[in-house]
């Protein structure tokens, strides 16, 4: 018999082992993906995160359970798309870009709206940018999923400079805005650890996913903006492994996933923290 990872983290975080910087190749990255899979954890996994380029190059053969990130033009994701199909994958969803940070989101979102309505089965993230344009974008995804169309935000949280992370209110106040509008999201960059933290090397304060899931609890129970900025800036972790520990068998609210290279490192915090019992039984 193996531990169950709770209904609250189940595919929390994506595989994101072949996503930059990594220099892992396809086929280890399959194989490491499948071993993860066969373990007593694999109720934690998403998907395999594959980059569009890569599939241009050299899809993944055999049944697989990925997602597509478009780091191509939104008009050659269906190409990607299919030719993963073709080699027996499973594509649970697409993530793609609809604007650089400071443009207009609207025309990503239009051509975003074209490949949904073209492929309805298939689940598409608009990663926009926590910039101007930001609440018009998220009426826009909002239109389309009252439309029928399976679409969804995603946003980044993280990268290489320090006007890239949010600060505790305005990640806040994106969560209750998509809390507001019924809104599912992912999230992508900056989150590698479990708790919000410091990076040594770089400076940067990152958010924790511990502290991103209960706030997203928190929103979903009708807290305000302030209330859910002061959850995503604690560092402590008694205040964000309560409410996590209190809703454990139930399904996830708000909060979709995100992506981590080494999908051991977020079920070890995990562990650690009494949330999840660690091994099989």
């Amino acid at each position: 018999m193996s531990t169950m990872v709770p209904s609250l983290f189940a595919g929390l975080v994506d595989d994101a082992s072949l996503l930059p910087p990594s220099f892992i190749s396809l086929r280890d990255a399959m194989v490491k993906h499948h071993e993860h899979r066969d373990a007593w954890f694999a109720a934690l996994l998403g998907p395999l995160l594959i980059p569009a380029t890569l599939v241009s190059i050299e899809p993944p053969a055999g049944e697989l359970p990925v997602a597509l990130v478009g780091d191509v033009p939104v008009s050659a994701v269906p190409i990607a798309v299919e030719k993963l199909r073709s080699a027996g994958a499973v594509v649970s969803h697409v993530e793609v870009p609809v604007a650089r940070r400071g443009e207009d989101p609207q025309p990503g979102l239009t051509a975003l709206r074209t490949l949904a309505e073209q492929d309805k089965d298939l689940q598409v993230y608009a990663e926009i940018p926590l910039s101007w344009g930001l609440l018009g974008a998220l009426d826009t995804v909002t239109e389309c999923r009252a439309a029928g169309l399976r679409i969804a935000p995603k946003f980044r949280v993280g990268g290489l400079a320090a006007e890239l992370f949010p600060t505790p209110v305005e990640l806040a106040a994106v969560i209750c805005a998509c809390r507001d509008r019924e809104l599912p999201f992912r999230l992508a960059a900056g989150l590698r650890h479990a708790i919000r933290h410091t990076d040594p090397e770089t400076g940067f304060t990152h958010h924790g996913f511990l502290n991103v899931l209960a706030a997203a609890i928190l929103a979903t129970e009708g807290a305000e903006v302030a209330e859910v900025a002061e959850v995503l800036a604690a560092t402590h972790p008694l205040p964000l492994v309560e409410p996590c520990r209190a809703r454990r068998d139930e399904t996830r609210p708000l909060f979709v996933g995100f992506g981590a290279a080494g999908v051991v490192e977020p079920l070890t915090e995990l562990i650690r923290l009494g949330l999840i019992n660690g091994g099989p039984e």
